[in-house]
């Protein structure tokens, strides 16, 4: 029988462990089946060869909840679950939903609000230059610049809020792979740059000879009809 992922240091222990490769932080909880993403990026990175451990729903008022696993090796995979988290925590009028199905018991109220940006803050205040990798449907969503219905506001990438290094977005299973492959080769997560379905941060214009330029979160922000344009370029 499959072993379940490492939750604690003494899963590790039983398993052979000392040091994890990566670490998964998640805004569910940890259910080990196909139709949740984190167990899906988990098993395939195990296939390859790393060792995953998970942590699911840490208290993010709390520093030591992101240190149960220790320091990976290689860096952390973020994301807020299988739900938008505001989806997840507010109906469509912006009132609190009183029950969570991807929580134990139902019990809301065990993940924050925006937690892929609230989970990498809190990875960042132990691991200041540790590898953030940040996927599933809140980051994919929120990679550009984009109109926040809770707030009412036009909110710049979700890598910028977070201070995560990569977004890897819609299906990642072979992007995170690649990613991971590049970090085991010792290769500074600032360098991967090129592979499909990422994002990564950059001043650096100078890859832009045939790139499509989106309109940029400062154009959208004065200028709301470039929204449109910026999605009708980006499909």
């Amino acid at each position: 029988m499959q072993q379940f992922l490492p939750v604690s240091k003494e899963d590790m222990k039983k398993r052979g462990i000392q040091q994890l490769d990566f670490v998964y932080v998640c805004g569910d909880a940890y259910v080990d089946h196909p139709s949740f993403g984190a167990a899906i990026i988990c098993r395939i990175l195990e296939l390859h060869g790393y060792s995953v451990g998970i942590i699911p729903q840490p208290d993010w008022k709390d520093d030591n909840s992101i240190n149960i696993l220790g320091e990976p090796r290689l860096g952390f995979f973020v994301s807020a679950g299988n739900m938008d988290s505001m989806v997840n925590h507010y109906s469509v009028s912006k009132h609190h939903r009183e029950y969570d199905n991807y929580s134990p018991g139902g019990k809301a109220g065990l993940r924050p609000d925006y937690a892929t940006i609230v989970y990498c803050n809190l990875i960042r205040h132990t691991y200041k230059t540790k590898p953030i990798i940040i996927g599933g449907i809140e980051a994919s969503l929120r990679r550009l610049a984009h109109y926040d219905y809770w707030s009412n506001k036009v909110r710049r990438s979700i890598l910028l809020d977070s201070g995560a290094d990569i977004i890897s977005y819609g299906m990642g299973e072979r992007s995170v792979v690649e990613i991971a492959d590049c970090l085991a080769s010792g290769m500074d997560v600032k360098d991967i740059t090129y592979i499909d379905g990422t994002v990564y941060k950059t001043r650096d214009k100078s890859f832009t000879e045939d790139a499509i330029i989106l309109p940029s979160f400062e154009e959208i922000k004065a200028d709301k009809k470039l929204m449109q344009k910026a999605s009708i370029l980006n499909t």
